[in-house]
């Protein structure tokens, strides 16, 4: 197929995909064809998101491809922080990257509120930067900072430019596309008094640094709102390397008072339309954690966070 049938293809099957009733045949096509072509022939373009913010995609990157083709990016965490954050909320987003979750939460809480956007690398943060000025989000604050349980500078390698958002401490041996520093600091350094005490959502998205991360927020739970909940991506294995345990983050919550929940998080394209369609909400989770889940903790005991 040529270039110009190809990005024919593109905006027909794209605009199927988004827009079309229903998700018949929607998987396959996305999976199948949509997802391989975005990647190996990457657009790079302004895109509106389903919230309607607008963004700089380059479609080689995981998340950016699925900006651009769905229009959203983790579409069960997407619908339950829409549920969550009001007007006049603080939401933390830690591991920003290059700010979806971020732009998202700045319309959400309005300009009463406050969004705090964290992220390590300071080429995500220029792109960050760059989002929330196009999108007008005037209540966003970003720090070009890692996240730790103490002062320290943290190595961090970006493997591919497939996934940006695997960026990450953890030791690599292989070819990296990037290796950069950074200053690290506990939560606690990085928020001021009045962020900590009326955040509503804390998001942790940190690629196996969460044990050091939640560590450096403890000290500051009994300061946090009863209400308040924190949403952690948890990876045992890249935990694991960086000599901590999964086990250990969940006790630190239980002791506490949270209680855990798990979040259905699906990278594969070919679910995205029935996620968008029917998406789930956090569901009690009381089993270990041996493989890499989204995980909300919140003071309230139920069976889930509908």
């Amino acid at each position: 197929m040529n270039v110009d049938g190809r990005r024919l293809f593109h905006v027909l099957g794209r605009g199927y995909v988004r827009h079309a009733p229903g998700v018949l045949g929607k998987r396959a096509l996305a999976r199948n064809y949509l997802v391989p072509q975005l990647r190996e022939h990457p657009v790079r373009r302004p895109a509106r998101t389903r919230s309607g913010a607008r963004f700089l995609v380059d479609t080689e990157d995981l998340i950016q491809r699925h900006l651009y083709l769905f229009g959203v990016w983790e579409p069960h965490l997407t619908h339950w922080l829409k549920q969550r954050l009001k007007p006049g909320d603080v939401f933390v987003d830690v591991g920003a990257n290059v700010g979806y979750f971020s732009v998202l939460g700045s319309s959400l809480v309005g300009p009463e509120g406050t969004v705090v956007a964290i992220e390590a690398s300071s080429t995500f943060h220029r792109q960050l930067v760059q989002q929330a000025q196009m999108n007008r989000c005037r209540n966003l604050r970003t720090v070009n900072a890692a996240v730790s349980d103490k002062d320290e500078t943290v190595t961090f390698v970006q493997a591919s430019s497939r996934n940006t958002g695997a960026t990450s401490t953890v030791p690599y041996s292989g070819p990296a596309l990037a290796e950069f520093e950074v200053d690290a600091h506990p939560l606690t350094m990085l928020l001021s008094e009045q962020e900590i005490e009326r955040a509503r959502v804390i998001k942790i998205d940190v690629e196996g640094a969460e044990g050091a991360a939640v560590r450096g927020l403890k000290p500051a739970f009994a300061r946090l709102r009863e209400d308040a909940e924190v949403v952690v991506e948890v990876t045992p294995e890249r935990m694991r390397a960086l000599g901590d345990s999964a086990e250990e983050l969940l006790t630190s919550f239980t002791e506490a008072g949270f209680h855990a929940y798990r979040l259905v998080n699906d990278y594969d394209p070919g679910s995205y339309p029935s996620a968008i369609r029917r998406p789930l909400p956090p569901r009690r989770w009381r089993q270990p954690v041996s493989e890499e889940m989204d995980l909300v903790f919140s003071r309230v005991d139920a069976e889930s966070l509908a």
